[in-house]
């Protein structure tokens, strides 16, 4: 069965995905003069490609030994700390800067103490401004993903090595690396295209023409310049090199071949000594990098809660409603493809579920804009749209959360359901679902934070009474009511986080 085709219905729905990101991609190309790009397009393109690198590298090796303190180590609150660990990744990008300014900033909390020991401030601006902020958004996502593949080893193979008086060199030798050696990769390359398609953290924290990115001179060309010509090619040049960042971690992937386990979690031996305080160190340094800034919005958004428009409870009633359609497609798509590349690996499925996130949000929604506008007012299909793109722009976490334990899955259980027919929906539920229950939970939250937190559609499509919530939380910050904005985006961060706790914490629960 490994070898057989894909079926009908995941080829039609893989191609229609390929479809998504391409139509709108020469649509825009159709309406410009153009593709070629100028110095200032090519320095952008080196800039985006540096920044998403460091970004990806930092925030993939520092969630290494945080993932591994958290697999190793069971204490008092340790469930919930690994569900706020999500927190900034789900933060608006918006709201996450603000977030760091208040820490990192000219006035922001460190300045203000190293200024009162007569020290020189530091700066957030630039290069190493854009990777800080990237590596405090994605480095709770990295290790989240990680830790999945810790939890995934069989308790049996712990239980083997205990007998076998394994110490910490032989357990990372013989489980942790062949475990870290097939989802790395993949870690890094959600983390890598995260960073390439990065708009608001550049355009706050760049610091100037030299620090301009793809996404950024994607933006300039279509709202400055309508050169929409020069826009298709940076949006191609951005989708050929997250296509090759997919084609690297494929060929660098492979199967971990830990065989068949009862489906147990088996806490990681747990060493005493100096590697006991170095695991106490790492959490309680990670999570006060990232709730410092949390702490901050919180600080800054509770005076606004008394005095909101009446806009934002609409708006937010909106967000949800997008959010829970969006990740229950994003769900039932991710499992499909994840199950259908888990039998056979195919370039097909592989291109659905990488090139959505490798292309432009702001491509994507300029493109159909574009598409609709001649046969119906675009504000009329407003939440249907951007519904759809929010599903797009999702199905690539949610894949590559998935394909590592649909692979391993098939490995030690497809046999036998094939030889007693197990197929169609018992075999969904009664073998897909429970063991995959902890990532689809997992993967699920993230798709509905995200969807809860996306501007770029919306606000190119809709009207008074379209608005969502994040396209609420701009408008404010445009008319400089800065108090209510941070209100709104207050109650945008809680309610993503709600709705990413609920997906999760069932996900868990189910897995049990």
């Amino acid at each position: 069965m490994t070898c057989a085709r894909l079926p009908p219905l995941t080829s039609l729905l893989a191609l229609l995905f390929v479809a998504l990101v391409t139509a709108p991609l020469l649509a825009v190309a159709g309406r410009g003069s153009g593709l070629s790009l100028g110095p200032a397009d090519w320095a952008a393109v080196r800039f985006s490609v540096t920044q998403a690198l460091l970004s990806a590298i930092f925030s993939t090796l520092l969630a290494i030994p945080v993932a591994r303190a958290l697999a190793r180590r069971r204490f008092a609150g340790r469930g919930l700390l690994i569900t706020l660990m999500g927190a900034p990744f789900l933060l608006p990008a918006v709201v996450a800067v603000l977030g760091l300014l208040a820490i990192f900033g000219r006035s922001g909390l460190l300045n203000t103490g190293l200024q009162a020991l007569g020290l020189p401030p530091l700066q957030i601006y630039g290069l190493h401004g854009v990777v800080l902020a990237h590596v405090f958004l994605n480095l709770p996502l990295a290790t989240r993903m990680i830790l999945q593949g810790w939890q995934a080893i069989p308790a049996e193979r712990m239980r083997l090595a205990q007998s076998l008086g394994f110490g910490p060199r032989e357990v990372f030798r013989h489980l942790e690396w062949p475990m870290l050696r097939d989802v790395l990769p993949g870690v890094a390359l959600v983390i890598l295209i995260i960073c390439l398609t990065s708009f608001a953290v550049v355009i706050t924290l760049g610091g100037g023409p030299k620090a301009t990115t793809i996404e950024l001179a994607i933006y300039q060309a279509v709202r400055f310049d309508f050169d929409l010509g020069r826009a298709a090619g940076l949006a191609g040049v951005q989708v050929l090199i997250g296509a090759f960042a997919a084609l690297a971690a494929w060929a660098l992937v492979k199967p971990a071949g830990f065989g068949a386990g009862l489906g147990r979690e088996s806490p990681l031996p747990a060493p005493a000594g100096w590697r006991s305080l170095a695991d106490a160190v790492v959490i309680a340094v990670t999570m006060l990098f990232l709730t410092l800034p949390l702490l901050a919005v919180l600080l800054r958004g509770l005076p606004g809660l008394v005095d909101l428009p009446e806009s934002v409870l609409p708006a937010a009633g909106r967000s949800v409603a997008v959010a829970l359609v969006s990740a229950a497609l994003t769900t039932c798509l991710g499992l499909g493809f994840a199950l259908a590349a888990a039998r056979r690996s195919n370039w097909l499925v592989e291109a659905a579920a990488t090139l959505p996130l490798a292309t432009s949000g702001l491509v994507l929604g300029t493109g159909l804009f574009l598409i609709v506008q001649p046969f119906a007012p675009p504000m009329t299909l407003a939440l249907p749209v951007t519904v759809l793109v929010n599903c797009a722009l999702s199905l690539p976490y949610l894949y590559r959360i998935l394909l590592p334990e649909a692979r391993a899955l098939q490995a030690d259980y497809g046999r036998l359901a094939d030889s007693l027919s197990l197929t169609g929906w018992p075999r969904l539920r009664w073998l897909v679902l429970p063991r995959l229950a902890r990532p689809l939970g997992f993967g699920a939250g993230v798709a509905a934070a995200l969807s809860m937190g996306d501007l770029g559609v919306i606000a190119l499509f809709a009207g008074d009474h379209q608005a969502t919530l994040p396209l609420v939380v701009q408008q404010l910050a445009g008319a400089y009511r800065i108090e209510a904005a941070a209100a709104a985006a207050l109650i945008l961060v809680t309610l993503s986080f709600a709705l990413f706790w609920v997906f999760d914490a069932g996900g868990r629960r189910a897995a049990a």
